[in-house]
């Protein structure tokens, strides 16, 4: 993008829009082809996210019942399960759909409410217009 970017995090339109959370553009009669098509690429990486989580709990079934443990273990439990799952990867042992079957997605409990636009950052604009504008130079998809 020309310009050296930090990660980011991928956020809804609850959540305020931060140099380290990006968030789709207000859906209105207003945006742009521009602003549609981030928001479309946004909302594709999302459900890859989401479909990759899903994949992870499918497999290791532990995660479906981690209010069982520690909150200072989670983290811990959760690398372990992604190491896991790169091991299983790599040694040809695949994912088997069937596991998909026992694990339903469930939505996490998120703000009911946009943030306030005080609790945004007008900095995050700008990485917001950059990815913007990174998407439409790489074309469709």
């Amino acid at each position: 993008m020309g310009k050296a970017q930090k990660y980011v995090l991928l956020g809804d339109a609850t959540y305020p829009l931060q140099d380290w959370i990006l968030k789709p553009y207000q859906e209105d009669e207003n945006l742009t082809q521009r602003q549609l098509q981030f928001n479309y690429r946004l909302k594709r990486a999302h459900s890859v996210i989401e479909n990759a989580f899903l994949r992870l709990k499918a497999r290791w079934q532990i995660l479906l019942k981690c209010d069982d443990c520690s909150l200072e273990l989670l983290p811990t439990l959760v690398l372990a399960c992604c190491i896991l799952h790169n091991v299983c990867e790599a040694h040809d042992n695949p994912f088997n759909e069937e596991w998909l079957e026992g694990t339903e997605p469930t939505e996490l409990p998120k703000p009911c409410q946009p943030a306030p636009a005080a609790m945004e950052d007008t900095r995050a604009e700008q990485v917001r217009e950059l990815m913007c504008q990174y998407f439409e130079s790489c074309g469709e998809g």
